[in-house]
């Protein structure tokens, strides 16, 4: 196959920069050869054999428009030059982030970063995609180049190469075949394998779940600089860490059969674990406020007045903490409502009140 350069035209672009190669091919930056300030990304195979990997990618992600997912913007696998022109994304890759901070990322950054993955699968997943290669190289955060990590946001966050993201079973050759990305002197970058899920090397079918449990090894990296080895837990390698982190990690890096179900539950135990402890003051009630009373054995939240449900321990509308302790799971640091008598996160037996 013809051997792309600097300079060649694909499409209505201009290939400007070579970001990454691999044994499916190459990824280089190009401009619009008007529009010169209009930057993408094009994928290039450079074996004939890749380049149905190629169409079935570009078709898979046209149908993902999603945020927190890389765009297609173009495609044709039968030119004479075959391309997927992408979104560009002008920040760093997760690897690099975790690359300039060996002894982990800040607690809030990496938090924000885990919430952009898994909102991306989310709705991924919802449209019955598997991703199958969750790992560093694969997360592309926005502005992470210029701005301080501190103030990564969810939607800087922006998970790509969908190339395995297809309905079938994937043996472990075929992964290892997809085209982990190389850096420009050669380095490899890649460890597929390290993020895979037992069931995926095992050669068993891939789901939602085996997602999960790379992500559940991206978090542990993002946190300690390292993946995780044995038993242990991310606070055993980093001290001080927030209660959610160990609770959220110990749900998707473990069987298939104990790990959290979806995407979705995994959002809806970080933001329940992640709530930051906010006693609520003791605020008058304004003379004129307009609201009714709340109803009997009910009460309002003291910051925005929302009507709270028996046994709230936060205010579902502005998430302030409205008892001065809360109810928690001793196994997975949830925050169960009063009345349960079982984790609704974790599923654990929760001791009776007082108990």
């Amino acid at each position: 196959m013809i051997q792309p350069k600097a300079g060649d035209r694909v499409s209505e672009y201009v290939l400007q920069e070579l970001l990454g190669t691999g044994s499916f091919g190459q990824v280089w930056k190009a401009a619009h050869h008007i529009w010169k300030d209009t930057l993408v990304a094009v994928k290039i195979p450079t074996d004939s054999q890749y380049v149905r990997n190629l169409q079935r990618e570009g078709l898979t992600i046209h149908g993902l428009r999603h945020p927190n997912i890389v765009r297609a913007l173009g495609l044709d696998p039968y030119a004479d030059l075959p391309y997927l022109i992408m979104e560009y994304v002008d920040g760093l890759s997760l690897r690099q982030l975790i690359e300039r901070h060996t002894t982990g990322l800040p607690i809030l950054a990496a938090q924000r970063i885990t919430c952009g993955i898994l909102v991306a699968l989310e709705h991924a997943h919802g449209h019955g995609v598997i991703h199958r290669d969750i790992k560093p190289e694969n997360i592309l955060v926005a502005r992470a180049a210029v701005a301080p990590t501190e103030e990564i946001r969810v939607e800087d966050v922006k998970v790509t190469d969908f190339g395995l993201g297809y309905a079938g079973q994937l043996t472990t050759a075929s992964i290892l075949q997809s085209g982990s990305l190389l850096s420009e002197d050669g380095r490899s970058i890649s460890g597929t394998l390290a993020y895979m899920a037992p069931e995926q090397r095992d050669g068993s079918e891939a789901d939602q779940r085996s997602d999960l449990y790379s992500v559940g090894i991206v978090l542990f990296e993002m946190i300690c600089g390292e993946r995780p080895s044995g038993s242990d837990l991310p606070s055993h390698v980093r001290k001080g860490l927030p209660s959610w982190v160990d609770a959220v990690y110990s749900r998707l890096y473990t069987r298939r059969d104990r790990r959290l179900p979806t995407a979705t539950e995994a959002l809806r135990m970080i933001e329940a674990t992640a709530v930051p402890p906010r006693i609520a003051p003791a605020l008058p009630k304004p003379a004129s406020s307009g609201l009714h009373p709340a109803p009997p054995g009910r009460r309002r939240c003291p910051s925005c007045q929302h009507v709270l449900e028996h046994g709230d321990n936060f205010c579902i509308m502005c998430g302030m903490q409205v008892v001065d302790q809360p109810r928690r799971c001793r196994e997975c640091g949830g925050y169960p409502s009063v009345e349960d008598r079982f984790c609704v996160f974790c599923g654990a037996v929760l001791p009776a009140e007082g108990g």
